[in-house]
């Protein structure tokens, strides 16, 4: 979107009596990370807010500025597609403007970042992983994930409560206590730390790999660390608390080789 159409909105909410705050909120809400920036929003709120009716920049005296035209940012552009592995020093040899305006090419113009000296363009998409694994032993199952605002927000918690899903309350302020957290992840990112992918399909088939190199006998094993993790959650509860801090499920909790898991037999160790 155009400069011109945000300060627009800027004189609009300017005179509903917007304050400048809520205006930049609200264009970053609306446009992203093609949003002005805070300080060229307070500009503008204050020009209007003092009267100022014209959305267009100031007359500036001199030579127009032959950096940052659109002939020059499409030229950055194909020189950063042909090799993204390029300094702001060698582009500035190679189109012949300073070092401040390759910068501002690259980051304000073509909204990109610099990675490991690479520049790559900001992707508006999140991409998330969603893995689930379980143990069966109860002949029923339970729910575990942290309490991140994601899954304690209202509507995950009505979804579950609709579904008749049994969760394990995370303890605030506790280690992590989730498989995923402590164990899983952590294992995925060693397999393919420090590896650039270019498509999602390569992280996908990447991870892929990784989690079936993993063997059966780790699961098992992260299960047990997930009993000693809660164990010890458990022990530094003292008092009336410490009924509070034991769910329910581990008065049932139990499979072959490991241990039950109840109050009695974390209280006599």
């Amino acid at each position: 979107m155009s400069q011109f159409e945000q300060r627009a909105n800027i004189k609009f909410m300017c005179k509903l009596g917007k304050s400048a705050s809520e205006i930049q909120s609200a264009l970053k809400q609306v446009y992203g990370v093609t949003a002005l920036k805070k300080s060229a929003v307070y500009d503008w709120f204050s020009r209007f807010k003092n009267g100022q009716e014209m959305s267009e920049d100031d007359q500036r005296s001199g030579r127009p500025s032959a950096s940052r035209t659109e002939k020059m940012t499409g030229k950055v552009r194909q020189l950063i597609r042909c090799a993204q592995r390029r300094t702001i020093a060698k582009l500035e040899q190679e189109v012949g403007i300073s070092h401040r305006s390759i910068h501002a090419i690259l980051s304000d113009d073509l909204k990109m970042r610099h990675i490991s000296a690479k520049f790559l363009v900001r992707s508006k998409d999140k991409v998330m992983l969603i893995a689930f694994f379980d143990i069966d032993c109860l002949g029923q199952w339970f729910l575990h994930h942290d309490n991140a605002p994601s899954h304690t927000s209202l509507v995950v918690q009505q979804f579950l409560a609709k579904k008749n899903i049994p969760v394990i309350i995370q303890p605030p302020y506790s280690l992590d206590l989730a498989l995923s957290d402590f164990w899983l992840f952590p294992t995925l990112k060693m397999g393919i730390k420090g590896t650039r992918f270019a498509t999602m399909e390569d992280i996908k088939l990447n991870v892929m790999a990784e989690l079936h190199k993993i063997p059966k006998e780790a699961f098992h094993h992260c299960f047990q660390q997930w009993q000693d993790r809660w164990s010890k959650c458990v022990c530094t509860h003292e008092g009336p608390t410490l009924k509070v801090a034991i769910p329910p499920f581990w008065e049932l909790f139990h499979y072959p080789s490991y241990m039950l898991i109840t109050k009695e037999n974390i209280l006599s160790n």
